[in-house]
């Protein structure tokens, strides 16, 4: 659809961007501007600007940036066409009808229309409860103490053994085709199509938009599974996903609550706590922690105080702090989950012991000293040296010793010598132990080691990145056509391009590429650490890498100078250089600064 430009400017002109953004992100007053979290990346230290005067935002962190249209479209994955439809419907402007290719119209089409299945089928699920062939799950939602209102609320439903639900749809005209592709129905050459949920408490799952995306299901009685869910579909998509996000998100809770079931989030809504929800029958994913970090900063984990709960709160600390969450676990001791405590002690108490919640690190630490017999001096120095590496998470030096000095006094060691050998294991190059405590990581196969031209060449690229004297010192005479290997020859190219307009970015560069693989080598380029000992070692170590570098480079392209009279007086000259550094007469120097 192509809209007048005249008409895309007053959908702009009529949504202000600091109203429009905050409604999505926690903007602070800073001067003429506003200030938050970036919704595009994650961070601590707000970076986000929006300026209500240019009606733009930037965030310097990420360097994404543009107007309201901009931000509708990166911010909800949509494209221009729906962003425009949005802000139109919020300033009250009518558009014309967009005109779809043949292939976005149907996809777009096919998309509305299991949306409206999912709809009507949320509706027929809630008024089978209300019949009396839902008696056996209305009986059950009450028993677990759900008012009429809270029923209402989450548009709980039921479906009973007729499998009417595909009559239903039938009556209403839509084909077995979109009927297969909703995930409601199972079809056999034989028997033909049957409903996939039957004599279940239905619980419609809606994204943050409160559209009915799929459906959750309780099973009465002992048959397995207990919990079904909705499969994938064009329209869900359980990873990326929140039961209960809908209510949620409008909550004036300064935190999110996340639980493990369906009836976790419905119980605490019920007794005032708004702002939990919950994953969709899986552990908490990436992109889940990354969709919670568009409403909140802090996430209080309320998972069951069983092991399996206990290890999946332990699984989801990590990634929530990689989304740039701090979190924090509740103690439901004695009870199972937040139903039976809520039952049992009430929203008061439970009150209490959110109020309470366990700082994620400590909790972390408890639960892995469960491991070990603290009066046997081998296991007790193994729990030390676990917990040494746990440290090494924390990149600020004052939080670490802050948690060291806590936990010094709870296990009994000289925080002194924690520090040490947390400078040990950093000198070493030793990664943070989150493998013991986060066993979800995938472990990534070792790298295949490059050869040593390869090197040569990424060691170059990680000084480049990391010394500015090293480009100033060499790039009369090493440009990005040294680098021979094809990713490092890439990498190069847009590194010498900032490194001559005097400003590097690493979010840039990394951005540049859009293959993982190469945005993993990218990344380790800036955060390689070269171990020397000294400045001496230093000037070798560097001196060393620019002479294989240039061997390489000119070892293969020896052959093309021998036709060209100015190409061989060319390798003569870069011959002559190499000489020069390897015998010394020729000096590099790069600032050291002491290794932590």
């Amino acid at each position: 659809m192509r809209y007048s430009d005249e008409l895309i400017e007053e959908v702009r002109s009529r949504n202000d961007i600091v109203e429009v953004i905050g409604g999505y992100v926690r903007l602070k007053r800073a001067g003429s501007n506003y200030t938050g979290l970036c919704p595009f990346h994650n961070e601590k230290t707000p970076s986000f600007s929006v300026s209500r005067p240019k009606q733009m935002f930037y965030c310097f962190g990420c360097h994404e940036g543009g107007n309201v249209l901009t931000f509708m479209m990166k911010y909800n994955n949509m494209s221009f066409v729906e962003a425009m439809q949005a802000l139109a419907d919020r300033a009250g402007i009518s558009l014309p009808q967009p005109e779809y290719s043949g292939e976005a119209r149907e996809q777009a089409d096919r998309k509305a229309m299991l949306l409206e299945i999912n709809k009507k089928a949320a509706s027929y699920y809630y008024y089978i409860l209300r019949s009396d062939a839902g008696k056996t799950g209305l009986d059950y939602l009450r028993a677990r103490g759900l008012s009429d209102e809270t029923i209402k609320k989450f548009g709980l439903g039921f479906t009973g053994r007729s499998g009417g639900l595909y009559g239903y749809l039938k009556e209403k005209g839509y084909s077995d085709e979109i009927l297969r592709d909703s995930g409601l129905f199972t079809f056999d050459e034989k028997r033909g199509a049957s409903d996939k949920f039957w004599n279940r408490v239905m619980f419609p799952i809606m994204d943050a938009r409160g559209r009915v995306i799929g459906f959750g299901g309780r099973v009465m009685g002992d048959a397995k599974p207990k919990y079904l869910n909705s499969p994938e579909t064009p329209v869900f998509n359980k990873r990326r996903n929140l039961f209960g996000l809908n209510n949620a998100r409008a909550s004036r809770r300064k935190y999110m609550i996340l639980c493990e079931g369906y009836m976790d989030v419905i119980s605490m809504h019920q007794a005032g706590f708004d702002s939990a929800v919950a994953s969709l029958g899986t552990a908490l994913t990436p992109e889940q922690a990354s969709l919670l970090h568009r409403y909140t900063e802090q996430v209080l984990l309320l998972y069951d105080s069983d092991g399996a709960g206990r290890m999946a709160a332990v699984r989801a600390i990590p990634i929530l702090k990689d989304a740039g969450i701090e979190s924090r676990v509740v103690d439901l001791t004695p009870y199972k989950d937040p139903d039976e405590f809520i039952m049992a002690l009430g929203a008061d108490e439970m009150e209490r012991r959110l109020s309470g919640a366990k700082d994620a690190f400590v909790f972390r630490v408890r639960d892995m000293a469960k491991e070990y017999r603290m009066d046997d001096p081998q296991q007790r120095t193994a729990f030390l040296h676990a917990l040494g590496k746990m440290f090494l998470e924390f990149p600020e030096e004052l939080e670490r010793n802050t948690y060291i000095d806590a936990l010094a006094r709870e296990y009994h060691f000289s925080a002194d010598s924690m520090r040490r050998l947390v400078s040990q294991y950093a000198l070493r190059g030793v990664a943070p132990d989150r493998e013991r405590t986060a066993p979800y990581v995938e472990k990534k196969s070792a790298p295949k080691k490059a050869d040593g031209q390869v090197q040569s060449e990424k060691l170059m690229l990680t000084y480049l990145a990391n010394y500015p004297e090293a480009y100033d010192q060499t790039r009369k005479f090493i440009g990005p056509d040294d680098f021979k290997d094809p990713l490092c020859h890439e990498i190069a190219t847009r590194l010498y391009r900032q490194l001559a307009e005097g400003s590097v970015s690493e979010a840039v560069l990394v951005n540049t590429f859009t293959d993982a693989d190469a945005q993993s080598e990218v990344a380790e380029l800036f955060n390689t650490v070269i171990r020397v000992e000294d400045g001496q070692g230093l000037d070798r170590a560097f001196s060393d890498t620019v002479v294989r570098l240039l061997s390489g480079s000119l070892a293969s392209v020896k052959s093309d100078y021998s036709t060209d009279p100015n190409a061989v007086m060319e390798y003569i000259r870069r011959k002559k250089q190499l000489e020069e550094f390897r015998n010394g007469t020729r000096k590099l120097h790069l600032t050291y600064t002491e290794q932590t």
